[in-house]
C-alpha cells in the first residue's frame, strides 16, 4: 500500500452528490451538488427526489472532481463512499456507481461510515492531527462526546438517548414556520433575538443527551402563548432555543477533555457550521487551554471530502470491502 494514495470519495446519504479527491491527507477537489432547493419546496428530503437527482448528478461529480484534482482515472488508490447511515435509495446510487468504477479500475472499494467520516473531517483541516483527542459530534442523525483513542478505534463518552440536536433544529424550525433546512435560518433569526426564554436543558444525569423534551417544550411554549392571545417573539424563541440545545453540549466536551488529560478538541456533523457552537466552543476551550480544531464550515455539512479522509484511515488498516456490500439505513456508531 501506498503511503500517501490517491483515494476518490463519494457521498450520496441525503440530499447531497458529493465527490472529492484526496492525496494523503491533502485535499485536491470536493464537488457538491445539492438538491435542497428542489427539497425546499416540500419542506424537508423527499427520498424520491433525493435519490433521482443523485442519479443525474453522480457521474458529473465524480468527473469534475477528478479533472479539479488535476489526476487521472487511472492515478486512483483507491475509492470510499458512504455504505450507511443515510436514505436507502440515496445511497444505493453513490454505492452502485462506486462499486461499478473500483471494479472497472481494479483498486480497493472502502466502505464509509456517514458518522465516522464527520468525525474525519477535522483531518482535512489539520494534517498532523492524531489520536487521543475528544470530539464533539453534532448531527442531523447523532449526538454525542466521543473520547477518539486511535485512528480506528474511540468510546463514546455521552450521546443522545432519542433525538440528535440537528433533528431538534429541524423540528423547532418548522415550529417557528421557517424553511427548509431549518438549522442555518434558526441560527439567522436567534442572531436578532434574546436568550431570555427559560428551556429545559437537554443534558440529563450528566451522563446523556435528550432532545425530545427540549422540542416538546418549545412546541408547547408557542402553543400556550397563541392560545392566550399573546405574542410569540420567534427570535427570542430561536435564540433561547439554540442556547439551550448547544450550551451543554460545549460544557460535556470541555469537561470531558479535562477529565480525560487530552489537550485537543475537535468537532464534526452539520450543526458544527453553527456559528453560535462555532464561536462558543472556541471561547470555552481557550479558557480551558485546550487546542481546538475547528473544520471548515464546508467539512461540517454533507460532503465527499470527509469520506475521503475517513477512506484514508481505513486505507491505512487495510480494511476494504468487496462487491457483495450493500447500503444500510441505519448503522451504529463503531
Amino acid at each position: 500500500m501506498k503511503e500517501n494514495p490517491v483515494i476518490l470519495g463519494i457521498e450520496s446519504s441525503c440530499d447531497e452528490t458529493s465527490a472529492a479527491v484526496i492525496r494523503g491527507r491533502q485535499l485536491l477537489s470536493n464537488v457538491i451538488f445539492s438538491s435542497a432547493a428542489e427539497q425546499a419546496k416540500y419542506g424537508g428530503v423527499v427520498p424520491e427526489i433525493a435519490s433521482r437527482a443523485h442519479t443525474e448528478a453522480v457521474d458529473e461529480a465524480v468527473n469534475q472532481a477528478v479533472a479539479e484534482a488535476g489526476v487521472d482515472l487511472r492515478d486512483i488508490d483507491a475509492v470510499a463512499v458512504t455504505y450507511g447511515a443515510g436514505l436507502l435509495g440515496a445511497l444505493l446510487v453513490g454505492l452502485s456507481f462506486a462499486k461499478s468504477l473500483a471494479y472497472a479500475l481494479k483498486v480497493p472499494l472502502i466502505a464509509v461510515n456517514h458518522i465516522r467520516g464527520h468525525l474525519s473531517a477535522a483531518y482535512l483541516t489539520d494534517g498532523a492531527l492524531k489520536p487521543p483527542y475528544v470530539t464533539l459530534l453534532a448531527s442531523g442523525g447523532h449526538t454525542a462526546v466521543i473520547h477518539v483513542k486511535a485512528f480506528t478505534g474511540f468510546e463514546v463518552l455521552c450521546s443522545t438517548t432519542d433525538d440528535a440536536v440537528g433533528e431538534a433544529f429541524d423540528k423547532v424550525a418548522r415550529i417557528l414556520g421557517l424553511p427548509y433546512p431549518g438549522g442555518p435560518n434558526v441560527q439567522r433569526l436567534a442572531e436578532s433575538g434574546s436568550a431570555s426564554i427559560k428551556f429545559p436543558s437537554p443534558l440529563i444525569r450528566g451522563s446523556a443527551f435528550s432532545y425530545s423534551g427540549l422540542k416538546t417544550a418549545v412546541i408547547n411554549y408557542c402553543h400556550n402563548a397563541e392560545q392566550k392571545g399573546g405574542e410569540v417573539k420567534r427570535e427570542d424563541v430561536a435564540a433561547s432555543f439554540q442556547k439551550t440545545a448547544i450550551d451543554p453540549l460545549i460544557k460535556k466536551t470541555v469537561d470531558s477533555a479535562a477529565a480525560l488529560g487530552v489537550d485537543t478538541v475537535t468537532v464534526g456533523g452539520g450543526v458544527a457550521a453553527n456559528d453560535y457552537l462555532r464561536t462558543r466552543l472556541q471561547s470555552e476551550c481557550n479558557k480551558a487551554g485546550l487546542r481546538l480544531i475547528l473544520p471548515e464550515k464546508r467539512y461540517c455539512t454533507d460532503n465527499a471530502a470527509m469520506i475521503a479522509a475517513e477512506g484514508l484511515v481505513q486505507y491505512r488498516e487495510g480494511n476494504f470491502a468487496d462487491m457483495t456490500l450493500n447500503a444500510c439505513a441505519q448503522i451504529p456508531l463503531k
